[in-house]
């Protein structure tokens, strides 16, 4: 067990950054789930600039975190390792705005329980990331960081199962030619967002054992 506060005293700015970074990775993943449950329900149409709003927010906050370490001499963690995780937590909103902007604009069918278990793994991933993410703050045991990041495995592997079931239905489904190539591009994004939380989460764990 290690303690970076320690360590490096009352540095605390570029854990607070990761760590709100995290959450607007998880939240964009809640934001996933809800915009699909309100197309489901032939809701009104959904408002994207809360999709929009969090990827930019977080890219203020990628952009802080890197004005930080040209201000800042002595740093919690290794230079290249904060950037990397802040590089990696970015690219979780962008590619789920991306798949909420095609989702929009895409008036076909859609094979709605497998989308919404893609998203649910997406959810799961991203929960974990940002648990990963808090628990560098505390130095915590590389037990609580080693379980959080098999469930994050254990969630990029189901997607990756669940794209193959997908493309099946995809194929043998009623669906057109022009329909399946948008549907198969659109869940290799979902799956694509799921492995950038695997990405995240593996950067923080490297970093844990690196320190301890």
């Amino acid at each position: 067990m290690f303690s970076l506060r320690k360590l490096f005293g009352k540095e605390e700015k570029f854990f607070d950054l990761l760590e709100a970074s995290a959450e607007e990775a998880r939240a964009s993943a809640v934001q996933l789930t809800r915009f699909l449950q309100a197309r489901a329900a032939s809701g009104p149409p959904w408002n994207l600039d809360e999709f929009i709003q969090s990827r930019r927010k977080d890219k203020r906050i990628t952009q802080k975190i890197t004005e930080e370490l040209c201000r800042t001499f002595v740093t919690p963690l290794e230079r290249e390792d904060i950037e990397a995780l802040a590089f990696a937590l970015y690219r979780i909103p962008k590619m789920v705005e991306k798949i909420v902007e095609r989702l929009a604009i895409y008036p076909g069918r859609l094979p709605q329980a497998g989308l919404a278990r893609q998203a649910e793994l997406l959810q799961l991933a991203a929960d974990n990331v940002a648990f990963m993410v808090f628990e560098l703050r505390k130095g915590t045991k590389m037990e609580r960081i080693g379980a959080a990041n098999e469930r994050l495995q254990f969630a990029e592997g189901e997607a990756d199962k669940m794209m193959l079931s997908i493309e099946k239905e995809l194929y043998e489904g009623p669906y057109e030619a022009k329909e399946v190539i948008f549907l198969l591009q659109l869940f290799e994004m979902v799956e694509k967002s799921v492995d950038r939380c695997r990405d995240a989460g593996n950067v923080v764990f490297q970093i844990m054992l690196k320190y301890s």
